[in-house]
């Protein structure tokens, strides 16, 4: 890189931007997840009455409540848990290239303020990599 020209607190105000809406997303997903378990549960089972719960047996200590039953999970649940299941690396690596985006970009700025260009550019480069492994150690500046 030749020339840099970086406005650290229009980085700052736009770190915070995405911090928000990253922290927006985490909120969206966490409810995406609670609300298809609550599908699943709700979406019933594809066997008639008493046999849509597996009883739970055992010993159970003096004084304890007895085992509750675990309903038996049907189609509908099936269906669900794997559309979770492919989608999870994706999520995944989502949340992971935002996380190194953010890093990155508050790593290789706080380098150019230091003066160190070198270092604001391997900051760059292991957030375009996702190499969160070397962005998490030093975050946001000097080690």
């Amino acid at each position: 890189m030749t020339a840099w020209d970086i406005k650290p607190q229009g980085v700052q105000g736009q770190l915070k931007v995405t911090g928000t809406h990253a922290g927006d997303l985490e909120k969206a997903l966490t409810a995406l997840v609670t609300t298809m378990s609550e599908a699943a549960t709700a979406g019933g089972t594809a066997v008639p009455g008493t046999d849509a719960s597996t009883p739970v047996q055992g010993p159970v200590p003096v004084g304890a409540a007895p085992l509750a039953q675990k309903a038996t999970l049907g189609p509908v649940a099936s269906a669900l848990s794997q559309y979770l299941e492919q989608r999870e690396s994706f999520l995944k690596s989502t949340a992971e290239r935002i996380q190194a985006a953010v890093l990155g970009a508050a790593k290789a700025t706080n380098e150019y303020v230091a003066g160190d260009l070198d270092a604001a550019k391997h900051a760059q480069d292991a957030a375009r990599a996702v190499r969160l492994d070397l962005l998490q150690d030093a975050p946001g500046g000097r080690g």
